[in-house]
């Protein structure tokens, strides 16, 4: 885990989508409050001390463009209304100078809808692959031909960059960094606070044995789902779950099946299983070993469990990921 909080600074400027600023500054926020520590320090920098938004509203108390930035730090350039017309204007023009001078590889790059565009301006998307709202793809692939322009995808990541569709698909961007950096299960903590789902684009990973099934807001099976994931070896069984989420094994075992499509003993192997694939593609420890810390009681249950889910022996995930790395 990186050291917290980490400084994130949102780029504002004149007519900026509020939608897209207030999605990802408020899935931070709530990240820092459901862990009960400060997880992202958000600044508000621009060209001007104040400018209206999108919507007509006046955004004011910005902060004078710094001259540097931290090395660890988030840069979040938001979309604009109209932003075609926009980036021919002298407050983007200071902006992309801005953005030349102070991103360097160190640093997170966050675009928003349109945001791609500044970015793009700045030539920080030069060779890489990226998107933007559906109604600016075609613009960024006609000036900035050195871009790989991906379209109907949500957000894509090509290194240090990230850039989304624009507008909700900010949120679903801002989760992503909030499971990367805080873990997957404040991640799933925000997104059941802020009502949305949890999801992933089509050039992105499929979605990880932490978050599935946690597409649901019944705040019962939430709670068992949280209570396995901070405790995955513990030896659970369906009544001391049951007790643990203070609801009787009949209707854990119903609610838990009506909204995830399984149970929660399954659940619980499924999070096992997702613990010793990690142990066994980063760590050295013997199949005995990863099956005690995954919680399994023996490692032949860890690999009973291996060939049901995975189709293989954990020997042979260990030798796979080993056989993609050395190429």
């Amino acid at each position: 885990m990186p050291a917290f909080p980490i400084p994130v600074y949102f780029l504002i400027l004149p007519d900026t989508l509020l939608l897209d600023v207030a999605g990802i500054s408020e899935a931070l926020r709530v990240a820092s409050q459901l862990s009960a520590r400060d997880l992202f320090a958000s600044r508000y920098v621009g060209p001007a001390a104040q400018v209206p938004s999108s919507v007509g509203l006046q955004l004011a108390s910005i902060e004078t463009l710094p001259a540097r930035i931290e090395d660890d730090a988030w840069i979040v350039v938001c979309g604009l209304r109209a932003p075609e017309a926009a980036v021919r204007g002298e407050a983007v023009r200071t902006a992309v100078r801005w953005l030349q001078s102070v991103v360097r590889a160190r640093h997170t790059l966050v675009c928003v809808c349109a945001g791609a565009l500044v970015a793009a301006e700045a030539g920080l998307l030069e060779g890489r692959a990226c998107t933007s709202h559906h109604d600016h793809t075609a613009w960024l692939a006609l000036h900035h031909p050195g871009t790989r322009v991906l379209e109907n995808r949500l957000f894509v990541r090509d290194g240090n960059i990230y850039t989304s569709a624009g507008v909700t698909s900010g949120v679903d961007l801002a989760l992503s960094l909030i499971a990367e950096h805080a873990g997957e299960v404040t991640a799933a903590r925000v997104a059941r606070d802020l009502v949305v789902y949890i999801r992933r684009t089509g050039s992105d990973p499929q979605i990880s044995s932490w978050l599935e099934h946690r597409n649901h807001l019944n705040p019962v099976v939430h709670r068992a789902q949280d209570l396995i994931v901070e405790e995955p070896a513990r030896d659970w069984t369906l009544s001391t779950i049951a007790a643990a989420a203070s609801v009787s094994v009949r209707t854990l075992s119903r609610q838990f099946r009506e909204e995830t499509g399984t149970t929660p003993m399954d659940f619980v192997r499924q999070i096992r299983m997702a613990i010793a694939k990690e142990q066994l593609l980063t760590g050295q420890l013997s199949v005995e070993r990863v099956a005690e810390r995954a919680g399994f009681r023996s490692a032949l249950q860890l690999r009973r469990t291996a060939r049901q889910s995975e189709g293989v022996t954990p020997r042979q995930i260990r030798k796979n990921a080993q056989r993609l790395q050395t190429g």
